[in-house]
């Protein structure tokens, strides 16, 4: 089932059509069309973005309409996916964490590759290839984002990760923990090969200085800050220039949330499809 409802100068189609066999359920998206979409025969870049329930309350289509008036931006499709078993899908393909959390990303990383994509580029306008093709998430659904885009750079050019969930880890904290080794999107970025300068995705990734309070080295950094730091280091190390390759944005009194997100929203569009 989907049906269209108009915003702005936006088409929103509601689409529940579609079937994973990976995730043994049903989709729910909502797909933002831009202006002019059904009067023209234009393929436009896409937007695939994890939590996409949250679509109103980041007040995307509010942030559209005024880029769209400014001429802000090139014009793109988003793909809004609402998420199902959210703590169960995102999360790092390779390995679930201390708490088996993620154990099904691997399947959500299927479902994206093999049935999204299809769907959207058999049923839309949508350009093909890493260079016209976004993924972006929030928190857990950030993680996601990366860890998708990190690993299939054939499909994702860039990725926008708010104030992502790079704590992720396969070990508890005890006296045994080591952020190092434990760390798990740190350490497959770690022993990921090289990648060729043409073929090397993009990351824009974003804090908040009130993202949390936890500071589990009490070097007076919070940790969501720290990790993200940390996973630039490892980047840079891969051959990656902080202000080129990485973008890193840290909201002063920004909080984990969508308002936090929502406002933060139009730097990381204009980083994605600045004209």
């Amino acid at each position: 089932m989907s049906h269209f409802y108009t915003s702005f100068d936006f088409s929103v189609h509601h689409d529940t059509a579609l079937y994973s066999v990976y995730l043994q359920r049903n989709i729910v998206l909502d797909i933002v069309l831009p202006s002019h979409y059904h009067s023209s025969q234009e393929f436009y870049k896409v937007l695939y973005m994890n939590d996409g329930q949250d679509l109103e309350r980041l007040h995307l289509l509010d942030v559209l309409k005024k880029s769209h008036h400014s001429s802000m931006l090139s014009p793109f499709i988003v793909i809004a996916v609402h998420c199902g078993e959210r703590i169960m899908e995102y999360g790092a393909a390779s390995q679930a964490d201390y708490k088996e959390r993620g154990a099904k990303a691997g399947d959500y990383t299927s479902f994206v590759l093999h049935e999204l994509m299809p769907y959207i580029e058999s049923k839309y306008r949508a350009l093909k290839g890493p260079e016209h093709t976004v993924f972006c998430g929030f928190s857990l659904g950030g993680l996601s984002a990366f860890d998708i885009t990190w690993h299939h750079p054939s499909h994702f050019g860039k990725a926008g990760v708010f104030s992502g969930s790079f704590w992720w880890r396969q070990r508890a904290f005890d006296e045994y923990y080591d952020d190092y080794h434990d760390r798990i999107v740190h350490r497959l970025v770690r022993e990921s090969p090289w990648f060729p300068a043409h073929s090397k995705p993009h990351f824009w990734l974003q804090t908040g200085t009130e993202d949390e309070t936890d500071d589990r080295n009490n070097n007076g950094v919070i940790d969501s800050i720290d990790d993200t730091l940390d996973l630039i280091a490892e980047l840079e190390k891969k051959g990656y220039r902080l202000g080129y390759d990485v973008c890193y944005v840290e909201v002063q009194g920004g909080q984990h949330n969508q308002e936090t997100w929502a406002a933060i929203m139009p730097e990381f569009l204009r980083w994605a499809f600045g004209s």
